[in-house]
């Protein structure tokens, strides 16, 4: 993977293959971007990565001026990784190991951008959302994004904006303005 723009653009970031990761294609996350830079200030943004895995989207957030970002994983190699990453890279994010669902649910902030990844066939997948909007994580102005495969459709979701799609990737965009 790399990052594809800002301040580290072009870096090339190589993750062990023993992650238990499925890294957000450079094709679809330079879509992605290309929608975010027309709608978010990255140097006023808090993020909240979820499901971070390698934290590719941490990064590339970074590298575009972000200066709050928050990544969760449950997983402690992943975790590790993103430790390691962020030092190459002089990064000082918060980096947490927890189960996500336990993290949203005990979490005091509050984040104007969050995204998460989770394993397509995440059984609870769908909760996401219905937990981020009641916990009160999202700021009244903030965005939730989900990235997911075509068999998850959360247009039923009160707080569902639109969806995405990029190949086989695609991205859910909620917030309290749906």
């Amino acid at each position: 993977m790399r990052i594809i723009g800002g301040k580290y653009k072009g870096k090339s970031i190589v993750a062990p293959r023993s992650l238990p990761v499925r890294p957000t294609t450079d094709f679809a996350k330079e879509s992605l971007f290309n929608i975010l830079n027309n709608s978010i200030d990255f140097e006023e943004i808090k993020l909240l990565e979820l499901f971070a895995g390698t934290g590719n989207i941490g990064y590339e957030f970074a590298s575009r001026g972000c200066p709050q970002i928050t990544s969760v994983d449950l997983d402690f190699n992943c975790i590790q990784f993103i430790k390691r990453t962020n030092k190459e890279l002089g990064l000082h994010h918060k980096v947490i190991r927890s189960d996500v669902f336990r993290f949203i649910k005990s979490n005091k902030e509050k984040y104007n951008f969050i995204f998460a990844d989770p394993p397509y066939n995440l059984e609870r997948i769908k909760d996401i959302p219905k937990l981020i909007f009641s916990k009160d994580v999202l700021e009244n102005e903030g965005t939730l994004v989900i990235e997911h495969d075509k068999y998850t459709d959360f247009s039923d979701n009160d707080y569902f904006k639109n969806v995405r799609q990029y190949g086989r990737v695609m991205f859910s965009f909620f917030n309290f303005n749906a």
